[in-house]
């Protein structure tokens, strides 16, 4: 099995504890992650379900919490089928406002044919995670207004 890395960072006119509230209200989830909607709990311990994909035609994404420090960070463990690895998201004051990053340390699955797929698919998940964050930043300062 390989494991890849891959991160995005936004920067919002929020503060961090206005920031990591709005990222951690899972049902707003679907605001600002394009094709992805959660559930779940706020705390160590708790599970979360994200399903990504236009109607039928996604996955289940199943992680449990494994560090919850309100206003600054949140960590999980996929357990999921398709995704199993680890991601976390930091929070942090800069400026007046905040920056937010997360981090995916991705178990690929599928050998060989698994790395030649993250060549394709790697770009398109840092896209999508950089354009999700930045609509995170945005929504957050505008729920902070």
């Amino acid at each position: 099995m390989s494991v890849v890395a891959v991160h995005a960072e936004a920067v919002s006119d929020a503060p961090p504890e206005r920031l990591f509230e709005v990222l951690t209200d899972w049902p707003r989830h679907a605001e600002w992650m394009p094709f992805t909607s959660a559930e779940g709990g706020r705390e160590e311990g708790a599970e979360l379900r994200a399903w990504t994909g236009v109607g039928p035609v996604g996955f289940l994404d199943t992680m449990v919490i494994t560090d919850w420090r309100p206003g600054r960070r949140v960590a999980v463990r996929h357990t999921g089928r398709v995704v199993r690895g680890e991601a976390w998201f930091t929070v942090r004051p800069e400026g007046s406002g905040s920056r937010v990053v997360w981090a995916e340390r991705v178990d690929l699955p599928l050998g060989p044919l698994g790395r030649a797929g993250w060549l394709v698919a790697g770009p398109a998940v840092r896209a999508f995670m950089g354009l999700g964050l930045r609509r995170l930043a945005a929504l957050s300062a505008m729920s902070a207004s």
